[in-house]
């Protein structure tokens, strides 16, 4: 193992933290083991800190692949409340407006979904890491500025509906890069005549790598101290998981 050649790891991300966080976090880790003071360290995709789930981080020199696990499917199962929304789509954010639902049946939800399926049309969060004029959304939101971002196309593969005890639901949603699955909750509302918010999110899958596969955030250090560090030369990118 060599982290500065070149390390994948799969993380687990615990409720609450950060993407960038999670990169300091195991930033400090993988510079104690290899005698460094600094090192480039990445994630191939942003989870909100009230989402869980699959985050690959890439060290070293892996960091040049970021771009590729980015374009990568990835594959979420989010709980969704109906009749209700707040500015940031989710609970980060207090109730701003309450809507009827005694209109919604289990055979409206399925029929609506399906209107998802395919290449959409999807205005991002003002509550995300979308920049305008340099700045990040969110800083700028957080900070009650006016926020307008432009539609973005993605693709959503699929979408399953798990459960349905209305005015929860729960949903599978397997899609592209770029996909807001808060904005994706926010439009579902909007389609069923009422309003909605994510109540959790876990992200299950992105590419091949699934939650099975990765470290929880309290075991990488172990795993970290575990690792024997090689030579500054040839390929030495390894990829570290739960089961490696």
């Amino acid at each position: 193992m060599n982290f500065k050649e070149g390390a994948i790891i799969y993380v687990n991300k615990p409720y609450g933290w950060t993407s960038f966080g999670v990169v300091n976090k195991v930033r400090y880790f993988v510079c104690r083991k290899q005698g460094v003071k600094k090192m480039k360290v990445g994630h191939a995709g942003t989870l909100d800190p009230l989402a869980t789930g699959v985050m690959i981080l890439c060290t070293g020199k892996a960091t040049k692949r970021i771009e590729e696990f980015q374009y990568q499917t990835k594959e979420y199962v989010a709980t969704i409340r109906l009749g209700a929304t707040t500015p940031s789509f989710d609970l980060e954010k207090e109730i701003d407006a309450t809507y009827p639902t005694e209109h919604i049946t289990r055979e409206l939800v399925e029929e609506t979904l399906r209107q998802f399926v395919g290449s959409i049309e999807q205005v991002p969060p003002a509550f995300s890491a979308c920049k305008i004029d340099g700045k990040r959304a969110y800083d700028l939101a957080r900070k009650g500025r006016d926020v307008e971002l432009k539609p973005k196309t993605l693709v959503i593969d699929e979408i399953e509906l798990m459960d349905c005890a209305l005015p929860d639901i729960r949903i599978r949603v397997v899609c592209s890069k770029g996909t807001y699955i808060r904005a994706l909750a926010r439009d579902i509302g909007f389609a069923l005549h009422s309003g909605a918010h994510l109540t959790a999110l876990e992200r299950t899958r992105v590419g091949d790598v699934r939650l099975e596969d990765c470290l929880k955030l309290d075991e990488i250090e172990a795993w970290v101290e575990q690792q024997e560090i090689t030579p500054d030369e040839g390929d030495t990118t390894s990829h570290i998981g739960i089961n490696y």
